[in-house]
């Protein structure tokens, strides 16, 4: 083999995309060792994010103080990359490690990320990735956007910046300065979930719970998000309610929509664009892929769908490791578009997850290191012929 890819998604709490890569450079110096090996970290968009990015391209951390989801100041770090680009996880500064115990989405605030967003532009940054996950808020993105210039103004035409719980208060909205500050920057959001702003499915029901909401919190939130809608609708004659992704983060999908025209992306497929995936995959001869468990979301948009497709264009084979793989994925190979070739299961003894999760990192290294032996003997047996 002369050149292989490693890009797998983390095993939620067993391992993580970077602990994955480790292995598997072990495991290929060990038993592969003339071939050229690609290790790429994978995360979705929440904590973590920007770790990933940083090994996967380099680039150089920049930390700046900002202000956290209850205006305290906090440090967070965004990472730099060549040609004008960066990264930021808003989880850094507006997330739930933030808040600890103390929740509330009613009264946090993403006016953090916006500060870091602003810091990467006045840096001299046109192409902005961020990543929408792991968030504490509820606030539509408004807090965000005020710190970058757009300004939100009462029934009595004062200025102030909108939380959760105070959505129903915006009565007009002025984009000047912050159209001015965001003029050719490009914002691309990573954003993992396809809900929508409101509703059963949206921001308030599906994630206030995880952010500290009650049921009647929820219903309140789910209301405030209801008069954010028709508020954009009114001011900014913007329909993003229903928008895959408008409900990501407490509905900050709906509001880099609104109010910065970013464009709300898969997180893989922004990874794979990122970092080059397909200029990666010429000359590679397998790609290895793989996720926590493998099952009907799995190609609907996550790791291995956005991972698979682009391999089987440019007829680059495919394999999976999962933690586990549901009957009912018994059949991916026969989906050729998707482009793998082979699924494997770390789970080498019938033994329940409470169990098995101890032993995650051998048994992936003892899955992907039996499948390298099985291509060094098919190696073998081709050049003895």
């Amino acid at each position: 083999m002369r050149k292989a890819i490693i890009i797998s998604d983390s095993f939620k709490g067993t391992l993580s995309s970077q602990e994955i890569c480790r292995i598997a450079r072990e495991s290929f110096a060990k038993l592969q060792p003339d071939c050229r090996l690609l290790t790429i970290p994978v995360a979705d968009g929440g904590e973590g994010t920007v770790a990933c990015f940083h090994e996967a391209c380099g680039g150089e951390l920049v930390t700046v103080p900002v202000q956290g989801p209850y205006g305290e100041t906090v440090e967070a770090s965004y990472l730099q990359l060549p040609d004008h680009r960066a990264v930021i996880e808003m989880a850094s500064s507006s997330g739930l490690p933030q808040v600890g115990d103390r929740k509330d989405p009613c009264r946090t605030s993403t006016f953090g990320v916006g500060q870091q967003i602003r810091h990467a532009i006045e840096a001299g940054n046109r192409q902005i990735l961020v990543g929408l996950g792991g968030s504490c808020t509820n606030d539509g993105g408004c807090g965000c956007a005020a710190s970058l210039g757009v300004e939100f103004l009462d029934a009595e035409g004062k200025p102030f910046v909108p939380v959760g719980g105070t959505l129903d208060r915006i009565a007009a909205i002025r984009l000047r300065e912050a159209e001015k500050l965001l003029r050719d920057v490009k914002i691309t959001a990573m954003c993992d979930i396809d809900n929508p702003l409101y509703g059963p499915t949206g921001a308030a029901y599906v994630f206030g719970p995880q952010k500290g909401a009650d049921a009647a919190t929820v219903e309140f939130l789910d209301g405030q998000l209801r008069a954010f809608d028709a508020m954009l609708r009114r001011e900014l004659g913007r329909c993003v309610a229903e928008v895959p992704g408008a409900g990501a983060a407490g509905g900050f999908g709906a509001g880099m929509l609104a109010f910065f025209r970013a464009e709300l992306q898969p997180g893989i497929e922004a990874v794979l664009d990122m970092v080059g995936f397909d200029r990666l995959l010429r000359g590679c001869d397998l790609v290895i892929t793989g996720e926590g468990q493998l099952d009907s979301q799995s190609i609907r948009g996550k790791v291995i769908s956005g991972v698979g497709r682009r391999s089987y264009w440019r007829g680059v084979p495919v394999v999976v490791i999962a933690g586990s793989v549901l009957p009912e994925m018994e059949n991916i190979t026969e989906q050729e578009e998707l482009g793998v070739r082979a699924v494997f299961s770390v789970n080498r003894r019938a033994m329940d997850f409470s169990r098995s999760r101890h032993f995650s990192q051998e048994n992936y290294r003892s899955t992907l290191e039996n499948i390298l032996r099985l291509i060094t003997a098919a190696e073998h047996m081709r050049s003895a012929r």
